[in-house]
């Protein structure tokens, strides 16, 4: 037997593991991040007075008034979670929570990028990762996207 043989067939087995696990492990970071936002977003609609407050006085929202900001954020925190969770319009999703993702960190730089805060903006950039990851490979065969064979579920 040579060494390639020996080398070959672990390996082949390690990529039939593997590819086994990309729609499971598509569905749980779907789950995962999507649970994330869903959380945020319904904090702020079951305070809204809160939630106006804080766009008021602490988040930087460029280009909007803290009242459309409070607004966009809150849907996009609870609209975007539930299809990327669904796997429906996964990319779609993905992009839609990259695009708020990015908003909140921007909106809250003045503390996020500050020392002593590296774990918050950590998060952030963890969940960015998860959202790049779902966007550029699909929500996986998990997902209704697989279902319905629209062809973004890779």
């Amino acid at each position: 037997m040579s060494i390639a043989t020996l080398i070959s067939r672990p390996l082949g087995l390690l990529d039939r593991i593997l590819d086994a696990l990309q729609s499971p492990v598509a569905l749980g970071a779907r789950c995962w991040v999507g649970w994330q936002f869903l959380k945020s977003g319904w904090l702020k609609l079951s305070d809204w007075e809160g939630t106006l407050s804080l766009f008021q006085e602490e988040y930087r929202t460029p280009l909007l008034s803290p009242a459309a900001a409070a607004l966009a954020g809150t849907f996009g925190e609870l609209f975007f979670p539930v299809l990327l969770i669904a796997g429906l319009f996964g990319r779609f999703a993905a992009v839609g929570l990259l695009a708020v993702n990015v908003m909140a960190v921007v909106a809250y730089a003045h503390v996020l990028l500050t020392p002593g805060f590296e774990a918050a903006v950590g998060q952030h950039y963890l969940w960015g990762a998860w959202l790049v990851m779902l966007a550029v490979y699909g929500p996986g065969r998990l997902s209704l996207d697989h279902w319905f064979g629209t062809g973004n579920s890779r």
